[in-house]
C-alpha cells in the first residue's frame, strides 16, 4: 500500500493530540460529576439520600373524585327553637376547644335545646383569657347553624339565677346517651356541661348527626375577622418566598415534653426541670415515666434533629421552605440549630409578621395558634412531629378539602431506624433513605375510611381506640 511522505511525518503528531485532548475531556468530566455530587442533598457525614421527583414530594395524592358532602339528609328534622338552654366551659387548647364545641352544636340538636354560646377555656397551660369572640366570628357560627340549633349570645337574664343541671357528660357517648339526658328537662331548664371534649362517639351516629358536626366545625366555626385577614396575608408572604412551602407542626414543646415524660437528647438539668412541672400539675395524673419506654414505644415527639434527618430521608432538599407552626420550642436555638443546620430555611410567625401585626396576639396562645393553623391547613404539605389535638384537627380539615398532602411520621419506626443508624447497624444514606420512603408510601394523607377500635380491647376502653371522628370525616362528610 503507498503512504505518502506527507501522512508518515504527520500521523505521530495527530495521534499525540488526540491523546491530549481524551485527557482534557475526562478531566473536565470528573470536575463535573464532582460538582454535581456536592450539590446533592446531604446528610451528617455527608451521605447522599434518594432524591425523588417533585411531584412525588409535593403533590397531594389521588382522591378518588372524592369531594366534601354536609348537606343534610331528606330525613333530617331542624330545631325550630326552644325555652331549655344548655351552657358550656369548653376546656383545653384552641383545636380541644374547636372540636368540642363542634360537639356540643350536635348535643343542642339532639336534647332539642338553645345553646350559649360557649365559654372558653382561661385556666389550662396557656392561661389565655380570649373569649369565644376575640377567636371566632361569633355572629357567623350562629347565623350559619341558624337551621340546625338556636344559639344565643347569652342565657335570658331570667334564668341567670335559676338552679343548673351540673353536667359531665360522659365521653364518646352515643344518640342514646342524649336522648336518655332529655330526662333532666323535667326538672331543669338550663343544664350547664362542666367539659365539652369528646362527648360524643366517633361511630355509629346517625349520618345528619356526623354531618351536622362538619357543618359546625368547617363552615360556622370560623376565625374571627382579624385572624382570618392575618393568616390569609402571611400565607401569601409564604407564597412569595417560594412556590411551596412546608407546615411542620414541631410539637417540641415545653408543656407536651414534660406531659409524656420525653427526655431523650435533653440534659439532667432540662429533664428535672420537666419531672418538676409534671408533678405539680395535678390532672396529670401519671407521674413517673420512663422516658426511654415512651421513645421506644413511638409516645414521644420527634426531636428537631429526627425530624432533620426525617425530612432529608424523605428526599426533600436542604432549600426547602418550611413554616413552624408550634409555640416556643423547649430549649430554644441549643434544639432547634438540629434541624436549622439541615433545612435553614425554617420561618417563624415573629419572622414572617411585623411586631405591630403581632401586637394584638400578645399572651393570647389561643389566637396565636389560630394564625399556625390557617397557615397549616393552606400548606402544600404538613407534617407533625406528634400527633395531639392540633395535628388530628389539621389532618381531618385537609382530608376533607381534598385529601390535601399530610404525612404523618411512623414515629415507632422512625426511632427503630435512627437507633440502627446510630449503633452502625443501618448505613446512611440511600439505604435509610429508601427504607423511611417505603415505610411512609401509604401515610400521606390519601383517602380511607376511618380506623374502627382496637382488637381485643374491651368495654369503654375499646372505643377510645377509635380513630377520632375529627381527625378522618371519611365516609359521613365525603363522598364520591
Amino acid at each position: 500500500m503507498y503512504v505518502s511522505e506527507s501522512s508518515r511525518t504527520t500521523t505521530p503528531l495527530f495521534l499525540l493530540l488526540r491523546h491530549v485532548l481524551a485527557i482534557i475531556i475526562r478531566s473536565e468530566k470528573r470536575s463535573r460529576n464532582i460538582l454535581e455530587d456536592e450539590q446533592k442533598p446531604l446528610i451528617s457525614l455527608h451521605a447522599q439520600y434518594t432524591k425523588l421527583p417533585d411531584d412525588q414530594l409535593w403533590d397531594a395524592p389521588f382522591s378518588c373524585g372524592l369531594h366534601p358532602c354536609i348537606r343534610p339528609t331528606v330525613r333530617y328534622k331542624a330545631v325550630q327553637g326552644s325555652n331549655r338552654y344548655i351552657t358550656v366551659r369548653s376546656n383545653g387548647g384552641l383545636n380541644q376547644m374547636r372540636t368540642g364545641i363542634s360537639d356540643m352544636v350536635a348535643v343542642a340538636h339532639i336534647m332539642n335545646a338553645t345553646l350559649v354560646i360557649p365559654q372558653l377555656d382561661k385556666r389550662s397551660f396557656w392561661q389565655d383569657s380570649s373569649t369565644f369572640s376575640d377567636i371566632f366570628d361569633d355572629i357567623h357560627f350562629i347565623t350559619t347553624l341558624r337551621g340546625d340549633v338556636r344559639i344565643v349570645e347569652e342565657l335570658p337574664k331570667g334564668l341567670e339565677s335559676v338552679p343548673r343541671a351540673r353536667k359531665h357528660f360522659t365521653s364518646w357517648s352515643s344518640m342514646g346517651y342524649y336522648e336518655e339526658m332529655t330526662r333532666l328537662w323535667k326538672v331543669y331548664q338550663v343544664i350547664h356541661v362542666a367539659k365539652s371534649d369528646s362527648r360524643l362517639a366517633n361511630n355509629d351516629l346517625p349520618l345528619d348527626i356526623q354531618r351536622l358536626r362538619c357543618r359546625a366545625l368547617y363552615n360556622a366555626l370560623r376565625f374571627s375577622p382579624p385572624i382570618e385577614g392575618l393568616g390569609k396575608k402571611l400565607v401569601e408572604r409564604l407564597r412569595s418566598r417560594g412556590r411551596r412551602y412546608i407546615a411542620l407542626h414541631l410539637r417540641y414543646e415545653k408543656d407536651i415534653l414534660s406531659f409524656t415524660g420525653c427526655t431523650y437528647g435533653l440534659t439532667d438539668a432540662e429533664s428535672e426541670e420537666l419531672k418538676i412541672m409534671r408533678d405539680n400539675i395535678n390532672h396529670w395524673k401519671v407521674k413517673k415515666i420512663n422516658s426511654t419506654e415512651q421513645r421506644i414505644g413511638g409516645f414521644c415527639p420527634l426531636t428537631p434533629k429526627e425530624v432533620g434527618m426525617f425530612l432529608q430521608a424523605l428526599g426533600y432538599p436542604p432549600s426547602t421552605l418550611i413554616y413552624i407552626a408550634a409555640g416556643e420550642i423547649y430549649g430554644g436555638n441549643i434544639h432547634l440549630s438540629e434541624l436549622t443546620s439541615r433545612f435553614p430555611n425554617l420561618i417563624f410567625k415573629e419572622t414572617l409578621a411585623t411586631n405591630e401585626e403581632l401586637k394584638a396576639f400578645v399572651n393570647h396562645a389561643s389566637q396565636t395558634a389560630a394564625l399556625d393553623y390557617i397557615i397549616s391547613i393552606e400548606s402544600d404539605v404538613f407534617i407533625p412531629s406528634y400527633s395531639g389535638n392540633m395535628a388530628k384537627a389539621v389532618e381531618g380539615h385537609r382530608r376533607f378539602l381534598g385529601h390535601r398532602k399530610t404525612i404523618n411520621p411512623d414515629r415507632k419506626g422512625l426511632i427503630t431506624l435512627f437507633d440502627q443508624l446510630e449503633s452502625g447497624k443501618l448505613t446512611k444514606g440511600s439505604s435509610l433513605s429508601n427504607l423511611v420512603q417505603q415505610m411512609h408510601k401509604n401515610r400521606q394523607g390519601a383517602p380511607r375510611k376511618r380506623k374502627g377500635p382496637l382488637l381485643g380491647i374491651k368495654g369503654r376502653a375499646r372505643i377510645q381506640t377509635e380513630e377520632s371522628f375529627y381527625e378522618n370525616p371519611y365516609p359521613e362528610c365525603i363522598c364520591s
